[in-house]
């Protein structure tokens, strides 16, 4: 029987199986930001070891880094920590991406667009969204603080082997449908759960046609439907965005890292432990509704009522609604918004601003809208610059910031206003995720767009 994509990249970094236990899996690449690391290197300190292998692991603060200047970090702890992160790098001799320098950015947009992310590669880092490297190819999973630890130390982690899941999209995307989309709306049918203890592959058509940004946000989004990694298979799309980054493999290696790259996919007769397949044609924009990104319908649709469930189904469903202040059977198109929001590692990359820019050329933003746009990196916000979007943004009343973290979530000064209504490109909308209080839309770069212009919001096709 054939191996999948998941199998051949875990068994080929299997350094041991305990018995009746988890397996000791060797790690290529430990991402570490300054929000899950300094208790990793405390226990370190006290356990008087260094960094096995520094050269493999790679830092950067990102979470707590303001996008409207960056002199200074107001917050004294967000402040602290972005400061002990510089300090734990040098002292364990660790290449460390320092704020307002051009190498950072937030970690999972930095890792692939400088090629420190290769197919093949084991990925972690404390963060849950590492699953957005898995667009490259890689096996990449988020890991706890003591986890992080387990690698610095020993270059190795202590993992229980998850299920197969294969997630195939077939067929073409409607007009104004993307990426985002496609992950929103596997998540509403499988809810936020129903990936849990599985590792996912994406495939299809569908998929294959995606740009690696695309792939990259859809990965970004696995762990939402609990599913412990995202992966692509590599092909000619990840080797044409991978050669020539700037740790990618040059010369005669990068043939021969292509060579084995090509070896990368699940073989035809792989058995994944369970397999769903999707229609592309039947996915349209969407946005959510509560505050799990699974409660999320199309936008020309209702949010659904009450008919037909349990007491338990309805007693949840009226808890989100009541945070959100929205009704059983509303329709959410139209809606006033407050703050419009593009970035996050979900939707930072240089492929969304082109997608807001074409929504807002030639507009004016609203005048009731606060709209944050962050780049996900200083390389990105440079592409913007070069290829003039800066110009259509700022023509259509929008301000580029600073690459950060900014508004995904509350640890920096981008916080959303108590009972205010955002719509944003970010990955979660739990309840206070964008500051205390806040109410968050999920949706993509392109109904950001048309929200900012109208306002309210808007179906994209309809502009």
């Amino acid at each position: 029987m054939g191996k999948t994509l998941f199998d051949k990249i875990w068994d080929s970094h299997v350094v041991q199986v305990i018995p009746d236990g988890p397996t000791q899996l060797y790690i290529d690449r430990l991402y570490a930001h300054e929000v899950t690391s300094p208790q990793a290197f405390d226990t370190l300190r006290d356990k008087g070891i260094g960094v096995f292998r520094p050269d493999h692991v790679v830092a950067m603060p990102d979470h707590n880094t303001p996008s409207d200047q960056q002199e200074v970090i107001n917050d004294p702890i967000g402040r602290k920590q972005v400061e002990t992160l510089a300090k734990n790098c040098a002292e364990f001799g660790i290449r460390h991406f320092a704020m307002s320098t051009k190498d950072n950015g937030i970690i999972h947009v930095v890792g692939p667009e400088k090629g420190l992310s290769l197919p093949g590669m084991t990925i972690v880092c404390g963060d849950s969204h590492t699953s957005t490297h898995g667009a490259v190819g890689a096996l990449a999973m988020g890991i706890g603080t003591s986890e992080v630890a387990e690698v610095l130390a020993s270059q190795c982690i202590l993992q229980g082997k998850p299920k197969t899941m294969r997630i195939n999209i077939e067929g073409e995307l409607q007009k104004g449908v993307v990426a985002k989309d496609i992950a929103l709306y596997i998540m509403a049918k499988m809810t936020t759960s129903g990936a849990t203890g599985y590792a996912v592959e994406y495939a299809g058509s569908t998929i294959r046609n995606l740009s690696m940004e695309g792939r990259l946000t859809l990965s970004n989004l696995s762990i939402e439907m609990g599913s412990r990694a995202g992966i692509i298979a590599p092909d000619e799309t990840t080797f044409a965005y991978l050669k020539g980054r700037e740790y990618a493999p040059k010369g005669a290696e990068w043939d021969k890292a292509v060579a084995f790259w090509r070896t990368l996919k699940s073989d035809d007769d792989a058995v994944f432990d369970k397999e769903i397949t999707y229609r592309a044609e039947d996915i349209k924009p969407r946005i959510t509704y509560g505050t799990n990104p699974g409660a999320g319908i199309a936008i020309d649709e209702t949010i659904p009522t009450l008919d037909g469930l349990s007491e338990d189904e309805k007693s949840q469903l009226m808890v989100q609604l009541n945070y959100m202040q929205f009704k059983p059977g509303q329709k959410l198109e139209g809606t006033p918004v407050d703050y419009c929001f593009l970035g996050a590692c979900t939707n930072g990359r240089i492929e969304d601003f082109r997608a807001f820019a074409s929504i807002v050329k030639g507009k004016k933003k609203s005048p009731n809208v606060v709209a944050w746009l962050v780049p996900g990196s200083w390389l990105v916000r440079q592409q913007i610059i070069d290829e003039g979007i800066d110009k259509i943004l700022a023509e259509a009343g929008f301000e580029l910031r600073l690459p950060s973290c900014s508004a995904c979530l509350a640890m920096n000064p981008d916080k959303v206003p108590a009972g205010k209504l955002a719509i944003s490109t970010s990955n979660r909308n739990f309840v206070g995720r964008q500051g205390p209080g806040a109410r968050t839309v999920l949706a993509s770069p392109l109904v950001v767009a048309a929200s900012a212009i109208t306002g309210v919001i808007t179906d994209p096709r309809k502009l």
